[in-house]
């Protein structure tokens, strides 16, 4: 007998670890509500972890089993829960955040003590952290060479999914509600879990959207991305069963002639090494959750005081006056998600806008996103603030007004989720900024003035890093 504890792998299929447990032995199903993971949860991740895990339990159901889910410490429930079905081994899937590593080798000195053994495995990457690197042997700071290696080794099939066969007869205890475990319903809708949910997400992709993906992706009106962050995220679908997907699109846009549309999958496909790129680096690098990657000669000086806190606030509400910037931290409310170029949008205006630091907008996200993966939140934020690996070069700033003409230029996106704006012609809502107070009382009443003035505060920004690097600043 095995136990398999699943963590963010909550499916039975394309799961490299329960598939080498059923393998070997028969397999008890186990889910561990760990508290100290939870202290860095949120209302939307948490709903979407329950349903996902309901979906789960049936799928174990279906299969003449079930989810054995037990609260408390993995270090100490884990042991337990072997000696309870006298279980020989326990097998789980890496993860590697600092967090997880520290929690994961405290249950292997548990299990050691106990005499029980462990396996562990690579799952939610193709390449496992530390296989791709320089010549040298270091992991990589730029991505694009990370890339061409990534894009050049060879990828695992999907992993068939356990029969009943393989599943030992147990039953589990009811999941908790959410209320339970400490949490609220999410004022967020939060979209639907499970695999067949994820599937569905990727079939249509998969059939349209995915040709267009290199020329449509940066705009959030047309429906271009996957909406598979939260599926990855907590691992509602493989990551080789993504991949698989995308490669028949490419060999059917191949088969076509169709030299764009291949271009259009692999720019997609490199979105999927991206998430790698990051997970690497988290790995090498732990600290950066809460330090920056790139070292400054000099403190950032990063805004602080009481109009900072009015600006953060601001910020967070979708009260900028800056239209793209609201409609973006306004739609993470409405839908725990947010378009991605719109969080390169958001992140620039909360780093070089209003000069506030990065881990402001890190742990906002972390509070309302679905998705929230340490790894690509951390090495996005990082990029927009100029601090990371690969990061975008401080004196390179996005015009938030510029950004929302270029990616939303009938402000359709923008008037979806600003409704004061609703009846705002897109010129004057992409000239906002420039417009009079008197003006904008008149166009929308409810819609406030822009908090800071863009060009002064990228003059600011440029100045601020030049200090940090020990730069020589222009003087007025």
């Amino acid at each position: 007998m095995r136990l398999f504890w699943h963590r963010r792998d909550l499916r039975v299929s394309d799961n490299r670890g329960l598939a080498a447990a059923a393998d070997a032995d028969t397999v008890v199903p186990v889910f561990v509500f760990d508290d100290a993971v939870l202290e860095h949860a949120a209302d939307p991740r948490v709903r979407f972890m329950l349903d996902a895990l309901a979906v789960l339990r049936e799928e174990y159901r279906d299969r003449d089993s079930d989810l054995v889910v037990a609260h408390g410490d993995p270090a100490e429930e884990l042991p337990r829960i072997a000696a309870e079905f006298d279980a020989e081994a326990v097998v789980w899937n890496e993860d590697y955040s600092g967090l997880a590593r520290e929690r994961d080798a405290r249950v292997r000195r548990a299990l050691d003590a106990e005499g029980v053994h462990r396996e562990t495995h690579h799952d939610a990457v193709h390449h496992e952290p530390g296989t791709i690197t320089t010549n040298k042997g270091e992991p990589y700071a730029v991505y694009t060479y990370f890339w061409k290696k990534w894009r050049d080794r060879e990828k695992a099939a999907a992993f068939d999914a356990p029969t009943a066969a393989d599943l030992a007869d147990v039953s589990g205890d009811p999941l908790p509600s959410i209320e339970d475990l400490g949490f609220s319903e999410p004022e967020a809708t939060v979209q639907q879990a499970g695999t067949e949910a994820a599937r569905d997400r990727l079939a249509a992709f998969c059939e349209d959207a995915v040709y267009r993906y290199d020329e449509d992706r940066d705009y959030p009106t047309k429906d271009a991305t996957s909406r598979l962050s939260t599926d990855l995220k907590w691992g509602t679908i493989g990551i080789r069963e993504v991949y698989a997907a995308t490669e028949e699109a490419k060999a059917t846009a191949e088969a076509d002639g169709d030299d764009d549309a291949v271009e259009s999958v692999e720019e997609f496909q490199s979105q999927l090494a991206w998430r790698e790129f990051y997970t690497q680096v988290l790995w090498a690098n732990p600290e950066v959750v809460t330090s920056n990657y790139k070292q400054y000669e000099n403190d950032i000086g990063w805004r602080e005081g009481e109009d900072a806190d009015e600006h953060l606030q601001a910020w967070k509400e979708g009260k900028t006056g800056y239209p793209i910037v609201d409609a973006g931290m306004r739609q993470l409310r409405e839908e725990a998600y947010m378009h991605n170029r719109v969080r390169m949008i958001v992140a620039s205006f909360l780093t070089k806008d209003l000069l506030l630091d990065w881990r402001h907008g890190y742990e906002h996200f972390k509070d309302h996103l679905a998705d929230h993966d340490t790894a690509n939140d951390n090495g996005g934020w990082q990029w927009a603030a100029s601090t990371g690996t690969d990061a975008q070069p401080y004196f390179r700033i996005f015009n938030p007004m510029t950004q929302g003409e270029r990616y939303d230029p009938d402000a359709e996106y923008i008037k979806e989720y600003v409704p004061e704006l609703a009846s705002v012609s897109a010129d004057n809502v992409h000239s906002w900024h420039e417009l009079s107070v008197g003006r904008r009382r008149q166009l929308a009443p409810q819609y406030p003035d822009p908090v800071v003035d863009h060009s002064e505060m990228r003059e600011a920004a440029i100045a601020m890093f030049k200090r940090a690097r020990g730069e020589e600043v222009d003087a007025d």
